[in-house]
This record gives structure tokens, C-alpha cells and sequence, in this order.
């Protein structure tokens, strides 16, 4: 069973207003030379205190980028550290002497390894991954992470790690919650690179059970359920499709008022709708292997055929009662890409983690961990465009 972490959400506290100081901590990213491990390493060294050691295979580049680091932030704030996580004794080298290890590099296939080598140095963990097989193995150590004293944290960024926080800032903002629907739109145009990232979600594309809790109980896994939602503004009336999150699963048993929940993405281009797409689902039935060739054919579909507007945005359409009325509430958050969208709810939580208002030993999805209000606020410090109404 998941540890849940429910603070007062009708707080707002400015900890730096009250005193609270950060706790120093050295963090370790692992892919920090990658396009998310960079923008965490930035916004960690804006935000806050922390001491950061990008990590990766190739040193002469991790060095590269810190040397940029410590002429752009006064003092000298970044280290760089070789470690593969093909390799154990690299890890286990790399990461004594750190606080957490955030896990920011696309190595899913190495999970076990990374984890346990956390573990054995003792130290915190925090992952952005999107990967059933990573996630089982968390769940399996969830006792031993707990015992350990340690802080592991998964399932962190915008998808997962947003859809989860977002239902909890609506039932914060409701008496009641009855209904709570989050979407997905997301279309970067033709400048947003691919990356190792872009396989782990064909991947979770290809294993996703589409489910939504709808009338008491999930729907049959496997069939994907069909939404019209209004994204409003420039956006407009858009189809969505259902995709499950595993962060979602407690939601129901967290608040029991909830007749409705799920995950939908937004439909994009006719051409990668009705074209790409289905091109895509049928290779992954028939070589489920060659997630990488097919992975580089849905992002070229992706950033060939598309139209504005350009950026990533996540909304929360919920529904409740307040103050004895029926009341609908709803808030997007959102950024011109999704690497960016990635880094910056995590380094809000981080936020969270080094002050010690949120760490508490054990095993944490993202939305979970995190008090929501903060979260959305140190987000929007940070460059996201939140909109409430």
C-alpha cells in the first residue's frame, strides 16, 4: 500500500517569509547532461541552496556543463562526476557522499541497479521515469526503503506527477469532490528535440490499460474511453482519449466522494490523429521491440503535422459541492515545452524535500509527496502560466 502524505492543503505558507532556511544537501543528477537533467541542474541552482554533482558516462561533457554552471551562479555550485548505470560500483561511487540522486536519465532497462545502489549508500531518490517495470521493482522495496529511513520519490514531473497534485488542489478548493477529469494537450512544434524520453512513453503508450474510474469503478483495461474537452482559450473543443496513470489509482480511496476520475490526451493533427497514430499502435503490436525506430516515427508525425498553439498544458476539470452548491472548478498549468514542464515540478518539489516540510521516510508518487498549493506556486515562480476559472 502507497504511503500518502495529505498535508493542509488550505495553508499557503511562504517559507521564506517565516524563517524557515533550507536544509543544505548535496543532490546528485543522474543524466544531468541530458535536455530535463540540465534544466534541473539550472533551476535547482536558481531556487535553491543545494549543492548539485551532475552525473553521466561522457565526464569531459558533465564538465563542459558545470564550468557553464559556476560562471553563470556565483561560486562554485556544481561538481561533475562520471557514473553508468550499467555499471554498479560506478553508482555506488558516484553517489556516496549525496543526499538524493535524481534520476533523470532514460535508463529504465537499468532500474534495479540504480535502486539498489540508493539504497546500499543511504541515500534519497527521486526519478522521473515513466516505467511499469521500474515501478514494481520501487513497490517490492517499499519496506526496505522505509526501514532504511530513506526518501524515494517516483513518478515525479508533469506525466506522471501533475495529474495526481492537481485533483488534490481541486479537493482543497471543494468541499466535496465528486468529479475530476485531467487532459493533456500537447503540441511543441518542429523545435522540440527528441530524446531517449520519447521511448519510455511509446513504451507506456504500448502497455497502457486506457482505464478511468467512472461510476463507482474501473473501467475494463483495454479500451480506450473517448472525451470531448474544452481546453478553452486558443485551444478550443478537443477529443481525448483515456490513458491510465498509476498515480490516479488511490484517488478514489483517498476521497471517497469521487464518482469520476481519469487521464486524457488531446487529439493534435487530423494527419497524426487519424495517420500516425494508428500507424503507430499497429507496429508496436507487431514489432513491440522497436520502440526506438517507432518512437522517431510518432515525433517526426508529431513535429511535422501540427498548427498552433504551441506549448504543453495540463488542466484539472473537477466538480463537488461547496458551501452546500453544486460548484465546478477547474486550473491548467502550463509551458511551451514539455522538458521544461518536467523540470520545474520537480525542482518544486525538491523545494519541498529541502526546507523538510514534505520529507518523510518511505516510498512517494510525486503527487502525493508534494502540498499542492506550494507546488503550483513555486511552479509558477519558475515560468509556468497557471490559470484558475
Amino acid at each position: 500500500m502507497w504511503c500518502c502524505l495529505i498535508l493542509d492543503c488550505g495553508k499557503q505558507i511562504n517559507y521564506k517569509e517565516v524563517g524557515i532556511k533550507q536544509i543544505m544537501s548535496k543532490i546528485l543528477i543522474l543524466g544531468g547532461t541530458g535536455y530535463t537533467g540540465r534544466l534541473i541542474a539550472r533551476h535547482l541552482l536558481e531556487q535553491s541552496e543545494a549543492e548539485v554533482t551532475v552525473a553521466a558516462r561522457n565526464v569531459d561533457k558533465a564538465q563542459t556543463f558545470v564550468r557553464e554552471l559556476n560562471q553563470q551562479y556565483s561560486g562554485q555550485c556544481a561538481g561533475a562526476v562520471y557514473a553508468d548505470t550499467a555499471n554498479l560500483e560506478s553508482l555506488r561511487a558516484a553517489f556516496r557522499g549525496q543526499n538524493l540522486v535524481v534520476i533523470a536519465a532514460p535508463t529504465t532497462v537499468y532500474a534495479e541497479t540504480v535502486i539498489y545502489a540508493a539504497l546500499e549508500t543511504g541515500v534519497d531518490y527521486l526519478d522521473v521515469q515513466l516505467c511499469a517495470k521500474k515501478f514494481a521493482i520501487l513497490q517490492s522495496t517499499a519496506g526496505e526503503i522505509k526501514r532504511a529511513g530513506r526518501c524515494f520519490i517516483t513518478e515525479a514531473g508533469f506525466h506522471p506527477g501533475l495529474p495526481a497534485a492537481l485533483v488534490r488542489y481541486a479537493a482543497a478548493n471543494l468541499d466535496t469532490i465528486q468529479n475530476a477529469i485531467t487532459a493533456e494537450y500537447f503540441n511543441t512544434g518542429r523545435d522540440l528535440p527528441y530524446t531517449e524520453a520519447v521511448n519510455e512513453l511509446i513504451e507506456s503508450l504500448r502497455i497502457s490499460q486506457a482505464q478511468v474510474y467512472k461510476n463507482n469503478q474501473w473501467t475494463k483495461g483495454g479500451t480506450f474511453q473517448l472525451r470531448s474537452i474544452d481546453f478553452g482559450s486558443d485551444i478550443g473543443l478537443k477529443q481525448c482519449y483515456s490513458m491510465f496513470l498509476e498515480e490516479l489509482r488511490p484517488l478514489p480511496e483517498i476521497y471517497p466522494s469521487l464518482k469520476e476520475v481519469g487521464f486524457y490526451l488531446s487529439e493534435s493533427h487530423w494527419m497524426t490523429d487519424r495517420v500516425i497514430i494508428p500507424i503507430t499502435w499497429m507496429l508496436l503490436k507487431i514489432m513491440p521491440h522497436f520502440i526506438r525506430p517507432i518512437g522517431k516515427f510518432l515525433w517526426w508525425g508529431l513535429s511535422t503535422f501540427h498548427k498552433p498553439p504551441y506549448r504543453v498544458e495540463l488542466q484539472i476539470h473537477a466538480a463537488g459541492l461547496k458551501d452546500g452548491n453544486v460548484s465546478n472548478f477547474r486550473t491548467s498549468v502550463a509551458y511551451p515545452d514539455g522538458y521544461g514542464l518536467t523540470a520545474i515540478p520537480v525542482v518544486a518539489t525538491l523545494l519541498q524535500y529541502l526546507d523538510g516540510s514534505a520529507r518523510k521516510p518511505g516510498l512517494w508518487m510525486m503527487g502525493y509527496f508534494v502540498e499542492p498549493i506550494r507546488l503550483l506556486r513555486d511552479m509558477e515562480k519558475m515560468g509556468c502560466i497557471i490559470r484558475q476559472g
